[in-house]
């Protein structure tokens, strides 16, 4: 192998700032709702620690204790989808 290393530079597309934003998952609505509760519990914690309390919540929580926030990540999915199908079909 040479020693040079070759600069790619990958060029993406500009996202629209009218496009719908996407919908959210379950533990997202959970870790939204908790965050500040694990912060006060936790004074000082880093950004990883918070991230890494909410995960061990979110997998000790009982399937029926994660339903509310399955249910608010579907109809999250559901408005995301209908908003899309509307955006897209003002774009054509």
């Amino acid at each position: 192998m040479s020693g040079t290393k070759r600069a790619t530079k990958s060029i993406r597309k500009k996202k629209d700032p009218n496009a719908p934003k996407r919908s959210l998952s379950a533990y997202m609505f959970f870790a939204n709702e908790n965050r500040d509760l694990v912060r006060e519990e936790n004074p000082g914690i880093s950004f990883g620690g918070v991230g890494k309390l909410l995960g061990e919540k979110w997998k000790a929580l009982t399937a029926d204790e994660k339903k509310p926030y399955e249910e608010k990540a579907e109809a999250d999915k559901k408005r995301y989808e209908a908003q899309k199908a509307q955006y897209l079909s003002e774009q054509q």
